[in-house]
C-alpha cells in the first residue's frame, strides 16, 4: 500500500469527465503536486485547464492528506472537512447528500490513478484521473 509520502513530487495530470446525466464529456490537463508540509501532513495541489461542454476554463484545488493518531491517512478538503480515507487499491466513499461518491486510488510510484463515480438525484458522473511522475519540468 502506498502512502501519500511515497508520492511526493510533481505529476502530470490527465482527467476525463463523463457527465452521464447531461451526456457531456470533458477533460482536465495540468499538474498535481504533493508536498510534505509536516511529518504527518501532505499538501495536494492541482492546477490546469478544463474543457467541458464547449468551454475551456482554468481549474485548481488544494487538498490536504493528514495522518491521524491511529497512523491512518485521510484526505481533507482545503477547509478542513474530511473527504475520504486514504486507502490504496480498495474502494473509498464520500457521502455528500443527496448523492453518493465512490472512488479508488491505485498504481505505483511512477503512475497512479484516481477514479470517482457520483450517483444520486443531483449527479451521475465518472472522473478518471491518471497521474504520471514528471521527470523534468517540460513533461
Amino acid at each position: 500500500m502506498l502512502r501519500p509520502i511515497d508520492l511526493l513530487g510533481e505529476w502530470s495530470l490527465r482527467r476525463t469527465v463523463h457527465d452521464r446525466r447531461a451526456g457531456v464529456h470533458g477533460s482536465v490537463t495540468g499538474t498535481t503536486t504533493l508536498t510534505r508540509m509536516a511529518t504527518d501532513q501532505v499538501r495536494w495541489d492541482e492546477a490546469g485547464t478544463m474543457t467541458f461542454d464547449g468551454r475551456t476554463v482554468p481549474v485548481s484545488r488544494t487538498l490536504w492528506v493528514r495522518r491521524g493518531a491511529d497512523d491512518r491517512w485521510a484526505v481533507h478538503f482545503a477547509d478542513g472537512r474530511v473527504f475520504h480515507d486514504w486507502v490504496w487499491g480498495s474502494a473509498v466513499s464520500h457521502a455528500c447528500a443527496p448523492d453518493d461518491y465512490s472512488g479508488v486510488l491505485a498504481g505505483d510510484t511512477e503512475e497512479w490513478t484516481v477514479r470517482w463515480e457520483a450517483h444520486g438525484p443531483a449527479k451521475d458522473y465518472v472522473l478518471d484521473s491518471t497521474l504520471r511522475r514528471r521527470s523534468h519540468p517540460a513533461d
